[in-house]
């Protein structure tokens, strides 16, 4: 009997088990017994590894795992770093699964995770090693390459839309009486996928956020001011949506002007927030106004309870497609999915062969999209995203509250 290992690796999402649950049920279809590495690569190190027929043999299990947010086998930031300097650390990755006789390998993750599948696979190449090395995608920063969009992102952009729609009811109920400034903080290091989803809570009335901040077009805080002064002689009730990863002209990010020594993960990438608490400071300092900041954070995410059906589908679809992968002794190669139409929207589920196309390569949004004098998106980019957040996902209640799958302890 084959044997195959998955784990997942990076910020987790709300259908990351989605995949999870695809890449178990056809590996068992195509014969394999499939194993999980806790805590990806840094788990597998230490030879955390677990049975997952112990979890999944039972049906419902694997449907509840569909409906859990986060990581089920947990995650890791962990960077193998280069073969040359680290050789050691490789050749302990294949010691571990020879010792327990694995022929594929399967990763869910997004660009960290890609680097990590580039590595080994090149490795094993390179030394004449069995297994085969496939990734699976996922980030609710949808900056993959070359896949029209990742698993995970569609329901982040549902939940931002939803809870934008929501805070701008709130915002304005005060009417005229009360001149009143939100703004939410989305994540988005270097892309603006998540905060552009942002202008999908425009409603039938027209009523929706009043800007848009995206980390492509560079931010100054002096024009934000006037601008914001601007919309306030329109309106007094007034919501902004910004990434987390605006910056000015120089390359600062917002955020570093409170906070010069953020914290950096194992593949040099600075641990963002702040920036909305910074410029509701100066919003009302500046123009005498209520201001409130708000931060979404990982709440976007977790948010199973209100994952896009469409996007569930598809994560579990790309695992499934993993597998088959595995299967076929590939290597070095990740799961995509290309638009075939928008209306009617439809996808296919596609293989591309070089992952060193992929890895550490950052997809932006296409500045044609971004409608820079209005500070918004066009209608290009809403179209692209409306097909992704639709369809709701039947959550399993126990006691009015959703119920999850968890590891044992």
């Amino acid at each position: 009997m084959k044997k195959l290992i998955v784990g997942q690796s990076g910020g987790p999402t709300s259908v990351i088990n989605a995949s999870l649950a695809g890449v178990y049920y056809e590996a068992k279809k195509k014969g394999f017994k499939v194993y999980g590495m806790l805590n990806g690569i840094e788990g597998l190190l230490q030879e955390q590894i677990i049975d997952l027929d112990e979890y999944f043999e039972d049906k419902n299990n694997l449907e509840l795992l569909k409906r859990t947010p986060s990581s089920f086998l947990g995650t890791c930031r962990f960077k193998l770093g280069s073969i040359k300097e680290h050789e050691e650390t490789y050749e302990k990755v294949f010691d571990i699964l020879d010792k327990h006789a694995i022929d594929s390998f399967i990763y869910i993750g997004g660009n960290d995770s890609m680097d990590t599948v580039e590595s080994l696979s090149d490795y094993a190449k390179d030394n004449k090693k069995k297994q085969n090395f496939i990734g699976v995608p996922k980030t609710i920063d949808n900056d993959l390459p070359i896949t029209d969009h990742c698993p995970g992102f569609g329901s982040a952009c549902k939940y931002i839309a939803t809870t934008l729609r929501e805070i701008i009811q709130d915002n304005n109920c005060y009417g005229n009486t009360k001149p009143t400034i939100a703004i939410v903080e989305i994540m988005g290091r270097h892309a603006g996928w998540l905060t552009s989803a942002a202008s999908l809570a425009k409603d039938e009335s027209s009523m929706g956020v009043d800007a848009i901040y995206l980390p492509e077009i560079p931010f100054n805080i002096d024009t934000f001011v006037e601008e914001t002064k601007e919309l306030l002689k329109k309106k007094s009730s007034i919501v902004i949506a910004l990434s987390e990863g605006i910056k000015t002209e120089d390359d600062q990010f917002i955020c570093e002007l409170t906070d010069s020594n953020l914290l950096v993960d194992s593949f040099g990438h600075k641990e963002l927030a702040g920036c909305a608490d910074i410029l509701s400071k100066i919003l009302k300092e500046k123009l005498n106004v209520k201001t409130r900041a708000i931060t979404l954070s990982t709440l976007q995410r977790a948010a199973a309870h209100l994952a896009s059906k469409t996007d569930l589908d598809e994560a579990y679809h790309c695992g499934m497609k993993g597998a088959d992968l595995a299967a076929k002794n590939e290597s070095g190669k990740m799961v995509y999915m290309k638009r075939i139409s928008n209306n009617p929207y439809k996808i296919k589920y596609e293989v591309f062969d070089d992952i060193h196309k992929i890895a550490n390569i950052e997809k932006k949004i296409p500045l044609e999209w971004i409608d820079v004098d209005n500070n918004y998106v066009k209608e290009e980019l809403v179209d692209y995203l409306k097909p992704l957040i639709q369809g709701e996902v039947k959550q399993i209640y126990k006691d009015g509250i959703p119920q999850h799958i968890n590891l044992k302890k």
